[in-house]
Parts: C-alpha cells; structure tokens; sequence
C-alpha cells in the first residue's frame, strides 16, 4: 500500500506541473509576451494552491473518499483545460477570464492533494520519513514534467493531446485507489465516476485532431491544410482559392498575395547596395521564399540559412506542395542550412559574409527581442565582410512607430549607418525596414532580379517617410533592458484599440 501511496505523489506532482506549463504554454501562443503571461499564470496557480492546501485542513472525515474525487475533478478539468481555452479563444469571448479561472480552480485542487495523501499516509509512515519522503517525490515528479514537456510532450503530442493524457493518469490514479483502498459502499459509486471520466478523457485524446481542427476552423478564415505544434511555437498554414498563408502562433506571416511585395523589399535593396553579394546570410526566413530571391541574383553563390525551428525547413523544403511555393529554393546546392538558434550561432562562429538578411518574428516577447538588441546587431556586424552590410525587417513604422524607430536607433547605438525605408503590404499595412552597415549604405543600380512590384521609381520612394511616420524619439534596445518589446506591446494595443480589434 506504501508504495502505492508514494507513487501516486510523483504522479500528481507530474500531473500538476504539466497543467501549469500546458495553461502557460497556451496563453503564451495566443496572447504573446511569454514572460507576462508564465509569470501571472505560474503566480496565480501557486497562490491557488497556498489556499488549496490551507483548505485542506477542514476536511476531516473521509480523506481517502476526498483525494478520489479531487484526483477525479482535477483530471478532468486539467485534462480538458487545453481544448477548452482553444475553443473559448477561437469562438467566444471572456478568454482571459476562463483562462485564470481554470488555471485557479486547477491549482485549488492540485493544492488539497498533497495535504490529504500526508494524512493518509501518516497511518503508515514515521513522520519524520513522511515529509522528507513526499516533498523530494513531489519535486522529482515537478522535475520529470519540466523535462518532458518540451522534449517530447510539446513537440509530439502537442498541448491538447497532452493535456488529455495527463487528465486520464490522475483519474487513473483515483480508479486504483477505489480498487484497492476504497470500502464497499463507495466503490461502485466512485469507480462509475472515475471510470466516466476516464472514458471521456480518452475519447478527447482519440479524437484531438477533429478538436483541434474545429478549433482552428474558428482561429483562421480560411481552411486550416497544415497544422503543427512545434517546441518553439504553433505553426498554421491556410488555404482558400488563389492564397496560401503561414500563421506562427496565431499571428500572419505572409499571404501568397501580397508576399512578393514584403520580400522583395528585403531583399532587393540590400543587393542593389552590394556591388558583390556572393555570399549571403539568412537569419530566419526559414520559410524559403526570401531565399528564392536571392537565388535569382547570379552572383549570389553561396546563401547559409540558420533556422531554430527544424519543422519550419521540413514544410518548406520538403512537403509535397509547400515546397513550390518558394520555387523549391531550399534544396538547392546552393544554400545550407543550419538549424541553430541565430543569437547563439552568431556567438559561436566566425564565417564573415557580404550580406545578411534578417527576417524574424516581431519582438512580441523578450526571447524574440534578445535579436533586435544592440548585443545582437554588434555580433552581426562582426560576420560582414569590410563592405557587408544587412538588411533587417522592423514591424510597422505607422501602427508601431515607436518600435520601428527603436530598432533604428538600437542599429545607430551599435555604431552602424543606417538607412530606413517602407513599403506598403496590404496584408500588414505599412511595413518597415532598415539597411545597416559599418559604411553609409547606398541604394543605387539597376535592378538585379526580375521582380513583380518593384521598379526604379518606386525604389527611390522607398526611403521617404510622411509626417506620420517620421522619426519619434526612441531608446535604444539594450539585451538587459529590452525596452523594445515594451514599445511594441503598447504599440500594436493602441493601434488595435483604435481599429476595434
């Protein structure tokens, strides 16, 4: 029976943690700014818990019967806790209010567990062992949980699937304490509960991606035709007749329609400022399509890609229909591709390279931010060639004027020239850009590549920016005091304020 008991502590403890980093996790792709959304979700749950195991004290009778029905309810509220928030965020309204209010009952619950299994298994073990026993089980099962959540629950089973699988082991675990210690009256009872729930978590998990697509049906307008859940974000592509979007963590990427126009302002100024780009950089972009462009300049002869997200060259370099969307650019012989994380191979390597692009996510979050910072852009400039340059993409100059202006002044804070220019993407609006480089950089020649939206004329504009978006005052981004993601936070609110969204 002892052993029984103390397994059942690691297995709760696991269980617990999992509903923490699942609820964490979730809010984190839908909401953004993961060091906020961790913070308040971990603080609300443990402080759920201090008042869980306070309460804990006024059960006095039928502890046993009490931990079988909170194994119960907390399986089954944390076991459906991920599809729930999906479909509340993708169909109703009150997400945040759903999302603190399970996560608060989730940790009430997990909060009585240990007090009441301490009182059970006082009657079998010393006290002096029973403490020191059940607290080092409950940090090694908090321990197993921070372990394989991101190595493998996240990225093979995704966060509904997962949570769903750990709401069937906590109803499992009160199904073999009705068997074994339970008394005759209760047990039909209880094992009838334990048993239903455990059949309706298990129908959730059989049956995840029917959740999951329906969820999504309501997240994105148009068909969901390739869905993953990745250790780094959650990854969506779209269809509808003539458009294909990519959608990381909820947020668009590019749409077949108006991409070209966002790419080849990457791109092309950066090559027409480069008398000899023969070799070239990407950070990011590990969608390809950028590469494609570069492709097209016969004196690019050698592109390096460095990607984190494995999944992301997988789709784009290998899935049947994906792949032509960038031409099929990333198996060609002339491009590498590195799966690293940009900040740490930079640190870690020495190649030097006449142009770089750099096309990352917006710094929604301060793990995306650490690349627009002065660290960052220094340590890119040290892998340019004595005329190298690159070109970086920075949000919007009119919705997030402050950020854009940020990164221009984070670019100039690192002792580089810098050149600012936008463009118009219909699909975001007005979107910014900058060339940097240890020398003045120029736009100037003919045109490189064949291209479908820019010409001379609209070249020359690029650069000129009207009253609204014109230069505000703007700290620079500073790797400890990423003021940046501060801007772009309270930017993009105001701006989605005023648009009603």
């Amino acid at each position: 029976m002892v052993g029984i008991l103390l397994v059942s502590v690691f297995l709760v403890a696991t269980c617990g943690l999992v509903y923490e980093l699942v609820a964490g996790a979730l809010a984190s792709y839908l909401l953004g700014d993961s060091v906020l959304q961790f913070s308040t979700i971990i603080g609300t749950y443990l402080f759920a818990m201090g008042i869980g195991s306070y309460g804990a004290k006024y059960v006095e009778r039928g502890l046993l019967t009490a931990f079988i029905q909170v194994q119960i309810l907390v399986g089954l509220l944390g076991g459906c806790s991920a599809a729930l928030l999906f479909m509340v965020f993708s169909y109703g309204s009150g997400f945040r209010f759903v999302l603190y209010g399970l996560v608060f009952s989730i940790g009430f619950l997990v909060g009585l567990e240990i007090p009441l299994l301490l009182r059970i298994l006082k009657e079998h073990i010393a006290f002096r062992d029973l403490v020191s026993q059940v607290l080092a089980l409950d940090y090694v099962g908090a321990l197993a949980a921070s372990v394989l959540f991101p190595l493998f629950l996240v990225p093979h089973l995704g966060l509904i699937r997962t949570s769903f699988l750990f709401g069937m082991v906590n109803v499992a675990v009160a199904f073999i304490f009705v068997t074994r210690f339970q008394k005759e009256g209760r047990w039909s009872a209880l094992s009838a509960e334990s048993a239903l729930v455990f059949l309706l978590l298990l129908a959730g998990f059989v049956f995840t991606d029917k959740i999951t697509r329906f969820a999504e049906q309501g997240l994105y307008p148009a068909p969901v035709i390739v869905s993953r859940q990745t250790p780094y974000q959650k990854l969506a592509i779209t269809r509808e007749p003539g458009e294909t979007r990519l959608y990381l963590n909820g947020n668009l990427q590019f749409s077949t329609f108006d991409e070209y126009r966002y790419h080849e302002a990457l791109v092309v100024p950066a090559l027409m400022a480069h008398s000899a780009p023969q070799k070239v950089l990407v950070l990011g972009g590990g969608d390809g399509l950028a590469v494609d462009l570069l492709l097209k300049d016969p004196r690019v002869e050698e592109i390096l890609l460095v990607e984190l997200d494995p999944v992301m060259i997988e789709i784009f370099r290998d899935h049947p229909e994906m792949h032509k969307l960038n031409n099929s650019a990333l198996r060609s012989p002339k491009v590498k591709v590195v799966m690293a994380d940009a900040f740490t191979w930079l640190e870690q390597n020495d190649q030097t390279f006449d142009l770089a692009l750099v096309d990352f996510p917006d710094p929604s979050n301060y793990s995306v931010g650490k690349l627009y910072t002065s660290h960052f852009y220094r340590r890119l400039a040290e892998h340019l060639s004595p005329k190298g340059l690159f070109v970086v993409q920075c949000s919007s100059p009119l919705a997030a004027r402050r950020s854009y202006w940020s990164i221009i002044s984070t670019l100039e804070f690192s002792g580089l020239k810098v050149l600012p220019y936008h463009v118009y993407v219909p699909s975001f609006g007005e979107w910014g850009f900058a060339l940097a480089s240890k020398i003045e950089p120029r736009v100037q020649g003919e045109i490189p590549i064949p291209t479908r939206f820019l010409d001379q004329s609209e070249v020359e504009r690029l650069s000129r920016f009207p009253a609204d978006m014109s230069r505000v005052a703007a700290e620079a981004n500073r790797l400890f005091d990423q003021i940046l993601v501060r801007y772009f936070q309270e930017d993009w609110s105001r701006y989605r304020g005023r648009d009603g969204n």
